[in-house]
């Protein structure tokens, strides 16, 4: 990516980037900002986002921060249900801005430990910028970027929990950031468990344990995205990267899926649980996927009910 001034120091003009433009040689990620098209189109969405914050930076009159979901692409955060038609940026003099089309001007205090330099720009450390997220985004979105983060290793539970102490617990809007701040944890390990975790609490679920372990003796013969012990039942969250990410030489999605089906026999038989599985398009409707499972856990209970009762004494009377 370039901007404008450095393609005209160079040599370029208005009327060769146009044309350059109308040929389908560049692409204009944001105004003033130039990419060869054939790279562009090659980019994720979350890498577009990345490069379009980057134009907004260098183009800053003021020194600024890449803030909010703008930072998260820079530590390798997760996008999911976050905005990402603006590009936050907070002025590091505490002074409020100008408005922009397509960027949005924070005035926040900066702490020691707020700002890091990543690839020669100023961005909040994950931790502020998981904190600020819970603030402005959906409270489902912010927790899969603090239990990404949390996961990584890059803040513990504990840091984020004085950190929000310290100076942010005033901040207007923060109530979701107490809900973020008491539900997340280290062990999940996708958005998509993020999300079934969010799921349980909103619906009023008993809370899981994630990632539990399933031993036989002292090997663990499973680990289980969301046991229920007590209620004698385990979650899978189903998703399609699951599948690919666990593909052998040699092997498709249909093996993998059989696979799966043969360690769910086995954790069956080594613990006496039921598995219920949530995919993306469940939690797309969590209404209807609440409803399937609390029908899900009266048949577990009844289920368990006859098995301590035991089978009716055909010899009696």
């Amino acid at each position: 990516m370039q901007l404008r001034r450095e393609l005209l120091g160079q040599g370029e003009t208005d009327r060769t980037l146009a044309a350059a433009l109308k040929a389908g040689r560049l692409d204009r990620p944001r105004r003033g900002a130039y990419c060869h098209a054939p790279a562009w189109l090659a980019l994720s969405d979350e890498e577009k986002y990345a490069v379009r914050c980057r134009a907004a930076y260098q183009q800053s009159c003021t020194g600024v921060v890449l803030s909010h979901v703008s930072a998260l692409p820079f530590h390798g955060g997760p996008l999911w249900g976050l905005a990402t038609d603006e590009v936050h940026l907070t002025r590091a003099d505490g002074l409020s801005g100008r408005r922009e089309a397509g960027i949005r001007r924070h005035r926040g205090s900066l702490y020691d430990g707020d700002v890091v330099e990543i690839h020669g720009l100023s961005v909040m450390s994950a931790l502020r910028a998981t904190l600020e997220v819970s603030m402005f985004g959906a409270t489902e979105a912010a927790l899969a970027v603090a239990n990404h983060f949390l996961h990584e290793g890059e803040f513990s539970s504990a840091e984020l929990r004085e950190r929000y102490e310290r100076s942010m617990n005033h901040w207007p809007e923060s109530g979701p950031t107490e809900v973020m701040i008491r539900l997340a944890d280290p062990r999940i390990e996708s958005v998509g468990e993020s999300r079934s975790l969010y799921f349980f609490y909103q619906h009023g679920f008993p809370k899981p344990v994630p990632q539990y372990e399933v031993r036989d003796g002292d090997r663990v013969i499973a680990r289980l995205d969301f046991a229920f012990p007590d209620l004698g039942f385990w979650v899978e969250f189903d998703g399609r990267v699951k599948y690919d990410a666990h593909l052998r030489p040699g092997e498709t999605p249909v093996d993998v899926v059989l696979r799966e089906k043969r360690r769910e026999q086995q954790i069956a038989e080594a613990t006496g649980w039921r598995c219920f599985r949530i995919t993306w398009a469940d939690l797309a409707e969590p209404e209807r996927l609440a409803r399937r499972l609390r029908a899900f856990m009266r048949s577990v209970a009844a289920e368990r009910s006859r098995r301590l009762v035991g089978p009716p004494d055909l010899a009696a009377g």
